[in-house]
């Protein structure tokens, strides 16, 4: 009951009387109030220094029922305070004024700016807790700040940080304004289902969109496990959902629901360009809808099979009827929903580790058997210098075009890796740093399609090339003889006499002009050619492919181009730089590549049934050439220590995305 009601006429009829001893009337009305009981110290903050300003004070106006005045916008504006209710929230015990500090005076004038820093004064509460050392003391007042800090980030803070009457929303529009529950006390099923009125008081239009879904209609219903708006937008950190941290905070939480289809969406070129951090690509609510979501098999869905191609068409202007049976939450996992998937990992999973197994095999026995022969001075030849064209100590073994072609082949082919991969392992710690130094997920395409461009160049440049040579040839070509790239039975009894030797059987095998590991580096780019390229310019081209094909081969193609590029990258990385840089009798490299020249000697020991024939037929001397230059020498070693770092740099990132590191 207030004060003035309790004692009719006392303390108001002594307040009346103009110029009566003021200290007299302070001292009566303190020995009333500690005859009824009623506490001096009132708050935390303090009792106000003027006694008309306390909340009993207040409440004479306040405390009717359907009390209200005209707001700023002509409307009624609700001005009743609960006073039971507000006692038993989290501020019950402070004072109407400690928020409301522009009010001096009641009554107060009309019109008056009426400022409530909710901000303001947690933050001051906070600091003074801090220099006095009783953070310990109010934990829940250290969550308050955390919150803040995270609303002073969001839309609603804005476009008035300072002045929170003027931001887009502040603490008491959603929290109410005197009737805020302790923090840690549980929302509840009652509390979320009142989410969507309490925002829709703002967005009125958005929550009637919000009803219609199928979000809505179960929050109708009273299923408080169905999404509502801080499900989606976040309570506190809220941005605008067209800005790129917007749309990726919508996404992610979209997870919290719906997590399966989240891990299966991540796994597209859609989501990891998201996992990144790049707003680009299409993401949950772009092709389901935001606030009128329906189901899929709704008609009014924006998925529903009829309706598909057009919001495919918001991204993709060319977009054909295949792209409506892509597969967004496809995986590989699974045969019976996606059997074309599941097929297309199982069996690309198979050549990897079969190709491994075998070349890291290959690669441990050579090592260990070189390695031992080098040793104890086995196979090591010796050319006569005095028996050779004077200065003529090296074997031609390339010619400048296939030089050229190598060089360029290895740029793309690594340009292709580092970018592919980028994307590929887009969950790594390493891939956002180097897609922020490519530019972004649209300069690394550009890039990407700049490799993949000179790795076909070279490629169908060399099929013409041999096709040319070939046809001018045709009578006197020998497909099988011994400077020809196609295998053979002797490329077989070579690789059997090779692992003789690596046991320990045989003395190492003699070959020709073309080892077998050789024809497989030369033939597995066939191979590699038409998994990755033609996969590559189904996705560069999806329109035309979508045109011809169902949606499901973009599935196939992102998982054989993605495994196959593994399978490519790791085996140059690893056996190619082996086979030619690193075995014993190589490292700590061979810049042979680079000079197209090797010294006799060595051409002797690597190839020595093509030396003897060359001997044998008197063609040796016109393959002898001199050494390279000092400048070229120097050059080719630096451009190959180059490379091969770049190299072994690409084989420790796949390393650490397989790891998830």
């Amino acid at each position: 009951m207030p004060l003035s009601s309790r004692l009719p006429g006392t303390i108001s009829s002594l307040n009346s009387r103009p110029g009566w001893m003021p200290t007299i009337r302070i001292l009566f009305a303190v020995l009333l109030l500690t005859a009824l009981q009623l506490p001096l110290s009132g708050t935390a903050l303090g009792e106000p220094d003027n006694p008309k300003l306390r909340n009993e004070r207040c409440l004479r106006c306040h405390g009717k029922e359907n009390f209200s005045r005209k707001g700023a916008n002509g409307e009624p504006r609700d001005l009743h305070v609960i006073a039971e209710k507000f006692k038993s929230s989290v501020h019950g015990g402070r004072d109407c004024v400690n928020c409301h500090k522009d009010i001096v005076k009641i009554p107060h004038r009309k019109g008056i700016d009426r400022k409530v820093g909710c901000v303001q004064c947690h933050q001051e509460l906070w600091k003074k807790a801090q220099e006095e050392g009783t953070t310990d003391e109010t934990p829940l007042l250290g969550v308050v700040i955390e919150q803040i800090n995270s609303y002073m980030g969001s839309i609603h803070a804005r476009p008035s940080i300072e002045d929170q009457s003027r931001t887009n929303a502040t603490c008491y529009n959603c929290h109410d304004a005197h009737y805020i529950t302790p923090i840690n006390s549980e929302v509840g099923a009652e509390g979320r289902l009142k989410i969507p009125d309490i925002c829709g008081k703002c967005h009125a239009d958005v929550k009637a969109i919000y009803l219609t879904s199928v979000h809505g209609q179960e929050v109708s219903a009273g299923n408080a496990n169905a999404a509502v708006c801080s499900d989606c937008h976040t309570t506190h950190n809220i941005e605008r959902p067209h800005e790129v941290s917007g749309r990726l905070a919508i996404t992610e939480n979209c997870g919290n629901c719906h997590q399966e289809n989240l891990e299966t969406y991540m796994d597209t070129y859609h989501g990891k360009v998201t996992r990144l951090g790049y707003g680009e690509t299409a993401k949950c609510y772009d092709c389901h809808g935001s606030h009128g979501i329906k189901r899929v098999s709704d008609p009014a869905s924006s998925m529903y099979i009829d309706n598909r191609l057009k919001t495919c068409q918001t991204c993709h202007e060319g977009a054909t009827q295949g792209y409506t049976t892509f597969q967004p939450h496809g995986t590989s996992q699974d045969f019976e929903k996606y059997p074309e998937m599941w097929l297309a990992s199982k069996g690309m999973i198979g050549l990897l580790l079969g190709t491994f197994a075998f070349f890291w095999l290959h690669s441990a026995l050579w090592f260990y058997r070189e390695y031992q022969d080098r040793k104890h001075g086995k196979d090591r030849p010796h050319i006569l210098t005095e028996d050779l064209p004077e200065g003529k100590t090296h074997f031609r073994r390339f010619t400048r075009w296939w030089r050229l072609a190598h060089l360029v082949g290895a740029l793309s082919i690594m340009t292709l890796a580092l970018t592919g991969l980028t994307v590929l392992f887009a969950d790594s710690s390493w891939a956002p740093v180097v897609m922020e130094m490519l530019g972004g997920p649209k300069s690394a395409g550009i890039i990407h399609r700049i490799g993949a461009i000179g790795f076909m160049g070279v490629f169908f440049i060399h099929l013409i090339y041999f096709t040319i040579h070939i046809g001018r040839n045709w009578r006197t070509f020998e497909w099988f003889g011994p400077n020809s790239l196609l295998p053979n039975w002797d490329d077989l009894k070579d690789a059997i006499a090779m692992f003789k030797w690596f046991f320990g059987l045989a003395p190492r095998p003699e070959f020709e002009h073309f080892t077998y590991w050789e024809k497989f580096d030369y033939w597995a780019p066939f191979w590699g050619m038409t998994i990755i390229g033609v996969s590559g310019l189904m996705m560069w081209f999806p329109a035309i492919t979508a045109s011809v094909l169902p949606g499901w081969v973009f599935n196939v193609a992102a998982i054989v181009h993605g495994e196959e590029a593994i399978l490519a990258v790791v085996f140059l990385f690893s056996v190619h730089f082996f086979n030619n840089h690193f075995r014993p009798d190589k490292f700590p490299q061979d810049t042979t590549m680079f000079t197209g020249r090797v010294p006799l000697a060595v051409y002797k020991h690597e190839h020595r049934r093509e030396y003897d024939r060359l001997l044998k037929s008197g063609e040796l001397e016109k393959y002898l050439v001199a050494a390279p230059s000092q400048p070229m020498s120097r050059g080719s070693k630096i451009l190959g220590t180059v490379l091969i770092i770049i190299g072994l740099t690409l084989l420790t990132l796949i390393l650490l995305g397989i790891l998830g590191i």
